[in-house]
């Protein structure tokens, strides 16, 4: 006998509503809102292998509305899906639950991605898309033919990162992307009346996208909306009608439903209003089994698709491809070696284009972009063609002025596996992408930003551009690695840096102006430290001068002044503050001996730099917003400067 759909999408409002109120917190409504359209997907339209979550052709599920995480937790589990247990659902929100608030796909293996922040799990979601349409070009239908969905609620469409990401997949024309609406027209303060009166069909219309409505708990109507967004070339919305918290008589179609437990009562009435007689946590044997017959069809589609991976002649490419493991070939090694041989005055923006040229020659899995910075992040290259709609193959995305959309959309081809994405924008607009570099960083994922135009150094473009507090902000990021290269040879070394981080995303802040080299000698990776003694002094050691990018060299011509006046004096180049952590405490007090005194050289805020100056070093920074002016009156301006700088390091030595 063949169970009423209705009957397995309240397996889904059950576990909802009784995960929320054990946990006396939580989102019953959304799923409970949207388990008719999430039984219907599951069951027709989502390939799935609930024995391997890894699966490469598998499509990409994404709960943009990551606050109704227990309606993730409630399919997978009712999927066949090794986690959540319900004793995992059991204790939703609880310390050491993988289970939590939002879903952290760091935590189960059936999370494709980590969502909380409205909109960007959609926007991820567009990275997906891209990555899926960039691999079938190179290996084909056979081995890359799958699908993006996302549900989506009302916040998630109202955040701005939607607007940029939807331009961006209209105009990529990412036609196997489909969102689901959950278009219930509540929020947490209430109605959508309260906060919004657009169109949003017709702003999704005017960006290229097709545009569905169904009827979101009728199984019929919803099958003819997604055939209709499978039909089309473009990628689709489907708006889904449905009352939050269905099921839940007294409260369904309010906000009561959104943000807390339903409560017994509440809970009890709808059990009755459901039919839903089971105690809380169990799910009947028919329902179970009927639900566990969704995986076995994606089981048999996943053996047939390794039959065509175990005679593609692709095969090895393409799971070399998939693994992540990537290293610089013979054309990084020869980029290296010229620049050992022909030192270059450069700024690290164009020493960063061409240690790309070389390594995008040597590894066909690096996807390039810029946010409209193209030829002042410098970041395309010859073996970078655009990707468009016309032409998915290419490694080239222009984004347009959609620094987030950007950010996000690359967690998403990292997430999607296959590509390590980088993209360029000017580092006062980290502000704009702060939020997805966050996400990047607490899913681990290998993201490169390119942030060019690194200080003041940029000069007449003023305080609005010239970042200041930038760089210790992003440092204070857990599990972000920021470096901060002087010259050529330490832009190449962190470029190679930042493609070995597996479990990290990097950051790049490089210059605008030309920097002169200064180091000759690339046998060993000395980026790899953090910090490293790039001149050792030559009298007795007095000062420990640290200074990072521009600043090193400022940091030398100083270095000169305090030896001629009888001072040794270190100069350190601090690359990235986190690497220099990570070394052991021998390597650091051998670097920054408790002895000397400890100066640091960086043009933006010398908040932080106490932690290694100590508080009887000196910091020498800006502490206050730029100006508008050519580069040297500006850095004598904010008295960095050789002739500001020496005599007060001199004073503190007691000259």
């Amino acid at each position: 006998m063949t169970l009423p759909e209705r009957q397995l999408a309240n397996a889904i409002r059950a576990l909802a509503m009784d995960a929320v109120q054990a946990a006396n917190s939580g989102h019953p409504g959304m799923p409970m809102g949207m388990a008719d359209v999430a039984t219907v997907l599951y069951s027709d339209y989502l390939k799935f292998d609930p024995t391997d979550p890894k699966w490469a052709d598998r499509d990409r599920f994404v709960l943009s509305a990551g606050h109704g995480s227990m309606l993730a937790y409630a399919t997978l589990h009712l999927a066949g899906y090794a986690r959540p247990t319900i004793d995992d659902i059991r204790n939703f929100r609880q310390l050491n639950s993988p289970c939590a608030g939002h879903p952290e796909n760091f935590e189960l293996e059936g999370i494709e991605t980590t969502t909380g922040p409205l909109g960007q799990g959609l926007a991820t979601a567009v990275g997906m898309a891209i990555a899926e349409r960039h691999l079938n070009a190179l290996y084909g239908d056979d081995l890359v033919d799958h699908r993006t969905w996302v549900i989506a609620g009302d916040g998630c469409l109202m955040e701005g990162i939607n607007h940029e990401a939807i331009g961006l997949a209209g105009h990529l024309q990412l036609g196997r992307m489909t969102v689901l609406w959950d278009d219930n027209k509540i929020t947490i303060d209430g109605s959508t009346d309260l906060s919004t009166s657009e169109d949003i069909a017709a702003r999704y219309a005017a960006t290229g996208w097709h545009v569905e409505c169904c009827d979101g708990h009728d199984p019929v109507d919803i099958r003819r909306a997604i055939d209709a967004a499978i039909a089309d070339p473009r990628p689709s919305l489907i708006a889904c009608r449905t009352i939050i918290g269905f099921g839940a008589p007294n409260k369904q179609g309010t906000s009561a439903t959104h943000g807390a437990p339903l409560g017994a009562d509440e809970i009890a009435a709808a059990r009755t209003e459901l039919g839903w007689s089971a105690d809380p946590f169990v799910i009947p044997a028919d329902i179970a089994a009927a639900w566990a017959a969704f995986g076995e069809k994606g089981k048999a589609l996943h053996a047939e698709w390794n039959d065509r991976l175990s005679s593609n002649e692709k095969k090895k490419e393409f799971e070399d491809r998939l693994s992540g493991k990537i290293v610089p070939g013979d054309a990084f090694k020869a980029y290296l070696d010229g620049l050992v041989a022909e030192p270059p005055k450069v700024a690290t923006r164009k020493a960063s284009e061409n240690t790309l040229s070389a390594l995008t020659a040597d590894i066909a899995a690096l996807v390039g972009g810029s946010a409209d910075l193209t030829g002042s992040n410098n970041t395309k290259t010859p073996s970078t063609k655009p990707l468009t709609k016309g032409d998915y193959s290419g490694r080239y995305i222009y984004y347009g002025i959609r620094e987030f959309g950007m950010a996000a959309a690359m967690n998403g081809m990292a997430l999607h596996g296959g590509i390590v994405p980088y993209g360029g924008t000017f580092l006062v607009f980290a502000d704009y992408c702060r939020a997805a570099i966050r996400l990047s960083a607490l899913q681990q994922q290998r993201v490169v930003y390119v942030m060019t135009h690194d200080s003041i150094g940029l000069g007449e473009d003023g305080p609005t551009h010239q970042p200041i507090e930038h760089l210790q902000s992003l440092r204070a990021m857990p599990n972000l690695l920021v470096m901060r290269p002087a010259d050529a040879v330490e832009t190449a070394e962190c470029w190679a840096l930042a493609l070995a981080q597996e479990g990290r995303p990097s950051l790049l802040a490089l210059t605008r102006q030309n920097l002169p080299p200064q180091r000759h000698d690339v046998t060993e990776n000395l980026c790899e430290k953090g910090g490293y003694r790039l001149r050792a002094a030559s009298a007795a050691r007095k000062v420990v001068l640290v200074a990072t990018g521009s600043e090193v060299a400022l940091a030398l011509d100083i270095a000169d002044k305090i030896e001629a006046a009888g001072h040794g004096a270190d100069v350190v180049s601090m690359v990235s503050t986190e690497l220099f952590d990570e070394q052991d405490a021998a390597y650091q007090a051998d670097i920054l001996p408790p002895d000397a005194l400890i100066v640091s050289i960086e043009a933006g805020t010398t908040f932080g730099w106490e932690r290694y100056t100590g508080r009887n070093g000196l910091r020498f920074g800006i502490d206050s917003f730029g100006a508008s002016a050519p580069i040297d009156d500006l850095y004598a301006h904010f008295g960095l400067t050789v002739d500001a700088i020496t005599p007060r390091i001199l004073a503190k030595l007691g000259n």
